[in-house]
């Protein structure tokens, strides 16, 4: 679980870094920038629903303590 969680964060790093480079690089009008947008609220909620998901499912646990 901890490794899909970390996939999942890196892609966001990367989908702003994505745009951060089409917001220097690009034409004004270009629609790449609002893609990378769209993609990384994407991620960030898919992230979220899954933590949720894992927290009702018993696989994530409040405890600070543990493997």
């Amino acid at each position: 679980m901890k490794y899909i969680v970390f996939v999942l964060m890196l892609a966001i790093v990367a989908s702003l870094g994505a745009g951060l480079y089409y917001l220097r690089k690009d034409q004004q009008g270009s629609p790449r920038l609002l893609n990378m947008l769209k993609l990384r609220v994407a991620l960030s909620v898919l992230l979220i629903v899954f933590l949720l998901v894992s927290y009702a499912m018993g696989w994530l646990t409040g405890s600070a303590t543990g493997p």
